[in-house]
């Protein structure tokens, strides 16, 4: 069987809060949103399971909050394929614009940056200001995010 290499993007596995909701618009009502977690996050989109199928090309609007924001991405569906172990549908998309892309990859970053913040946490034994945390994030990685978007 020869397998099918769909990937543009280096994909990061990362689980990551979201909803979402397929956007029609010929549709009057809105649908419920569904909740799930991101699988991975890419450049050019993410992959995260669902107990519903979405028809590919559906278009779809991600929720991905972080406390009290929520940041709404635009998004394709490229595919939706029974996972065989989870009876789940892992549902692939990608992102419509590449504004979208970058917010999907600032939400990213902060939850990276929330994790970096609990390891100084742990490391050092006081509490880090999100800010702090930040800072020496930035410090760190900027050139590394600048050399990946510039």
């Amino acid at each position: 069987m020869q397998v099918i290499e769909y990937r543009h993007f280096i994909r990061h596995p990362l689980c990551i809060p979201l909803s979402y909701k397929i956007i029609e618009k010929s549709q009057k009502k809105d649908r419920e949103d569904i909740r799930s977690k991101t699988i991975n996050v890419s450049l050019g989109g993410l992959l995260f399971p669902s107990k519903h199928p979405v028809d590919p090309k559906s278009k779809i609007v991600i929720k991905m909050p972080f406390e009290n924001k929520i940041f709404n991405v635009r998004a394709q569906v490229v595919r939706c394929i029974q996972n065989s172990e989870t009876k789940l549908y892992d549902i692939a998309v990608n992102f419509s614009k590449t504004q979208e892309a970058f917010k999907a990859k600032m939400v990213e970053q902060i939850y990276l940056i929330a994790g970096y913040r609990d390891m100084l946490r742990v490391q050092s034994g006081k509490e880090i200001s999100m800010e702090e945390a930040s800072r020496k994030w930035i410090n760190l990685y900027s050139a590394r995010f600048k050399r990946l978007y510039w």
